[in-house]
């Protein structure tokens, strides 16, 4: 899968999770940046991304994330 589409999909899972229809992400995209991206949220967003990607996040990797480039990338070294 390309970055290209990984952000594509991590942006399609942000929106439905955050009810947010025209959120746009990029790589310097944070949390900071989404009023509705809160830490409960992000518990959602993490679980619905592993659904999405039928992959599986460590704490260490979910605490290593800055930005949104961040979680792209950690996504696309376990595809």
């Amino acid at each position: 899968m390309e970055r290209n589409d990984i952000i594509n999909r991590v942006q399609e899972v942000f929106r439905d999770e955050l009810e947010l229809d025209d959120l746009v992400l990029t790589d310097e995209t944070t949390a900071d940046d989404v009023e509705e991206w809160d830490s409960l949220s992000h518990v959602q967003l993490v679980v619905a991304l592993e659904k999405a990607f039928n992959i599986k996040f460590t704490s260490r990797e979910i605490l290593s994330w800055d930005n949104v480039g961040d979680l792209v990338d950690c996504i696309e070294k376990k595809l």
